[in-house]
């Protein structure tokens, strides 16, 4: 019988939990690894019920040679936690490993539905043979993406899901519905069992016909993204519908739709409008602060701005090119604005947590709270706060404090040793910047690009590591 000191007791105790806790934290597959399947797959759960068995016989007592198995463990689970933040699936990768869907792969990349797929956690994708897409060439750009735009479903179907849906039949939806530009349930499809091994997929409307069938699986990774061929396109009037002309296109009255009537009104009276109608045509993706964001304080630092910049500021709001929400969420780092061409740079810097897109000004963080219109050129999102411009809204540097001047001590007759007396220093006086805004500190300016599930699962990093720091010191 191994005899074990009390501080090796404790110790291999405390590791036992930890190990124990961080296994069941493992189990709750949205918490740990929401959107990557390494850790959340059937063997890794069945080598963790096997290092629980372990743990179970340290706690008995039998330590010997069973802590440095369990010591493996730890590091097993390391390079697992390192996999899993690095386990994102990218639908061009996938697909490029098929040439039979080579045009479907190079049209998802060409409308960019390929970053807004990657940046969802749980999809299906309705891959298209090249000889299906062939129907779909005539389409300008915008029409096709509207079209494969419902070809991509925000739920996870597998083969054997295709085959247990509830009832036989469900409506789905799609990303054309996320865009703004499905009316009704025009975003929508219907997936139905018809039995006899086929899967029928069709348009959400009464009476709509299922035309497409499931041909074969191609890829699923986890319960993350599942890739399945479809027989033919699912399309509708209004995806294939020619798209306006990007001036047709009435900006202002999409924001006052949205709820933005203030910044609407301020871009029309300074021809901010003009300039994003001018811009459209190359691409153009406008962040548009909702009325709330509008507060006393906020529309007092506006009135204080010269006029021209008024206009940098409303121009801060846009991006020169056309970026959707899936690219935005796949951004990390500055980009340029419609402001930037001025002398002073204007970017705005991006990032992603999960599915929340940061915008960081250099002075205040906002997030996009919604999307108005996505339809290539053009992308208008609603923002939570205005978007200040470090350049125009930066604290100013608060003054040093200037000390009095020392008077000279008058002497004492009595004292041979005089103790000079200096008043103390006069406290700085406010700052006369008409516009003064918190700067954020070195930790609240950096943002994480990666998504919260991937960033819990570095989080464990440190804690292994001291486990297994730990061990090899008791060991």
């Amino acid at each position: 019988m191994v005899v074990i000191s009390p501080t090796q007791h404790l110790g291999y105790s405390f590791l036992s939990l930890c190990f124990l806790w961080f296994l069941v934290v493992a189990r709750l597959r949205g918490s740990v690894c929401s959107g990557h399947s390494t850790l959340c797959s059937p063997g890794v759960f069945w080598v963790s019920g096997v290092f629980e068995s372990l743990i179970i016989l340290v706690v008995r007592g039998h330590f010997s040679g069973i802590m440095k198995f369990l010591g493996l463990g730890f590091v097993f689970l390391a390079l697992l936690s390192v996999q899993c933040s690095a386990t994102a699936f990218n639908i061009t990768k996938i697909l490029a490993k098929f040439p039979e869907y080579s045009k479907f792969n190079h049209d998802l990349s060409r409308t960019k539905l390929a970053d807004e797929i990657n940046s969802r956690q749980t999809i299906t994708v309705l891959a298209l043979s090249n000889s299906n897409m062939d129907a779909l060439s005539g389409l300008d750009l915008a029409s096709l993406k509207r079209v494969l735009s419902l070809h991509v479903v925000l739920d996870f179907f597998d083969p054997k899901k295709l085959h247990e849906i509830t009832n036989g039949t469900t409506l789905s939806t799609t990303l054309l519905q996320t865009t703004g530009m499905a009316p009704g349930n025009t975003g929508f499809i219907n997936i139905t069992d018809l039995k006899a091994g086929k899967v029928g997929f069709g348009l959400a409307a009464h009476g709509a016909k299922l035309d497409a069938t499931y041909v074969k699986s191609v890829k699923q990774e986890g319960y993350n993204i599942s890739v399945i061929e479809v027989s033919k396109p699912i399309t509708t009037n209004v995806a294939e519908a020619p798209a306006p002309a990007p001036s047709d296109v009435n900006i202002t009255a999409v924001m006052i739709k949205g709820g933005c009537k203030i910044f609407a009104t301020m871009i029309s009276a300074t021809g901010v409008a003009k300039t994003f109608e001018d811009a459209v045509q190359g691409g153009l993706t406008v962040f548009c602060p909702t009325d709330p964001a509008f507060t006393g304080a906020t529309n007092k630092l506006l009135k204080k701005l010269p006029s021209d910049d008024q206009v940098s500021v409303l121009e801060f709001h846009a991006l020169p090119i056309y970026s959707p929400l899936g690219t935005l969420k796949t951004t990390n780092g500055p980009i340029s604005t419609i402001a930037s061409p001025s002398p002073r740079k204007y970017v705005l810097t991006v990032s992603s947590s999960g599915d929340t897109v940061i915008l960081n000004t250099g002075v205040s963080k906002a997030t996009i709270s919604g999307t108005l219109l996505d339809d290539q050129p053009l992308a208008i999102f609603t923002v939570n706060k205005l978007l200040e411009p470090k350049e125009l809204f930066a604290a100013a540097p608060t003054p040093a404090p200037t000390p009095a001047p020392v008077e000279a001590p008058a002497p004492e007759a009595e004292s041979p040793v005089s103790t000079p007396a200096s008043s103390p220093p006069a406290p700085a006086g406010p700052s006369e910047s008409p516009i003064v805004a918190k700067g954020p500190s070195a930790s609240e300016s950096s943002t994480s690009f990666a998504p919260a599930s991937a960033g819990v699962c570095r989080g464990l990093l440190p804690f292994l590591g001291a486990c297994v720091g730990v061990l090899v010191f008791m060991l």
